[in-house]
């Protein structure tokens, strides 16, 4: 079952991030967008109550985007590692675009694997004029269009939270 975080989630969202990723900062960093109130979609899978998944979708700038931007960035995403490679992430990701598009968002960007976000319909984000702000091979930032017609609007930089800029 997917569903939105709730109170008391944290903790186990934190568990979720520290054994899927073998560290701490992804769950430091959910926690920091938490506080800061820049979790714009926060989602979790439960299987038979326990929280098996988690999704963060934070909202985005971009450098050359002339109005309000309504770009969000994916991530962190993790799945227990004894759930993993069954499908779990890729249902947290089409619910955290279906939750975007619910808040008008337009298009979603996400820096990771590019042997599996293809899957859930990302591209290669600087095939449309889409950079990311960290210094990254190309193939590994990519983005979806949530409302037809609107990924023309998006060029340049994409920025995402500060609170990004503490992970390694």
């Amino acid at each position: 079952m997917i569903r939105p975080e709730k109170p008391g989630d944290g903790s186990a969202i934190d568990r979720v991030h520290q054994l899927g990723f073998g560290r701490q900062d992804e769950a430091v960093l959910v926690n920091e967008l938490r506080d800061s109130g820049a979790l714009a979609v926060s989602l979790v899978a439960e299987v038979e109550g326990q929280v098996i998944g988690h999704i963060a979708l934070s909202p985005m700038t971009f450098d050359e985007y002339p109005t309000l931007s309504k770009g969000y960035g994916l991530g962190p995403i993790a799945v227990l590692p004894e759930h993993q490679q069954m499908g779990v992430g890729l249902q947290l990701i089409e619910s955290g675009l279906e939750m975007c598009k619910l808040i008008g968002g337009e298009i979603v960007v996400v820096l990771g694997h590019p042997g599996y976000y293809p899957k859930a319909g990302f591209k290669q984000a600087s095939d449309f004029g889409i950079l990311c702000e960290f210094d990254v091979p190309a193939e590994l930032f990519m983005v979806i269009e949530l409302k037809e017609g609107t990924l023309a609007n998006y060029h340049g930089i994409a920025r995402y939270h500060p609170a990004f800029h503490e992970v390694e």
